[in-house]
């Protein structure tokens, strides 16, 4: 009777740290929509489209799902140069986006997780923060 109590008890602690965790995943993608709004629209769009040939789209990027941490790097200190976007290659500087660590993670959140884009592993402060410039 114990084991089953001490299983009960532990899946119950499952389900309510992985509802916790989908509740912040939640939580940081709506962040994350008011600062893409905010600063990214403008060359990525609204549907995140982006502007072919000139500004990458990041709706079903397969840039985002290979490389995060190049995603991240891309939005903490800029880039320049070529990169390649669903097989189309654009050469064009994007700056610096002045986030902070946090609301980065929030818009990788939002990005990963809109624009046909489904990624539950939620991207967070720390990993914001390990990623440094080169």
């Amino acid at each position: 009777m114990k084991l089953l109590t001490f299983i009960s008890c532990g899946l119950a602690y499952a389900a309510i740290f992985s509802l916790n965790a989908q509740d912040n995943l939640a939580q940081s993608i709506e962040r994350g929509k008011e600062l893409y709004m905010e600063s990214c629209v403008t060359c990525h769009l609204a549907n995140g489209q982006g502007l072919k040939g000139t500004f990458p789209p990041l709706a079903k990027s397969d840039f985002l799902v290979k490389y995060p941490e190049k995603s991240i790097h891309s939005i903490k200190f800029g880039m320049n140069g070529k990169v390649v976007v669903n097989g189309v290659t654009y050469n064009n500087a994007m700056p610096p986006s002045g986030f902070a660590d946090d609301e980065i993670a929030d818009v990788m959140n939002y990005i990963r997780n809109s624009f046909g884009n489904k990624n539950t592993q939620m991207v967070t402060e720390k990993m914001v923060a390990a990623v440094k410039e080169k």
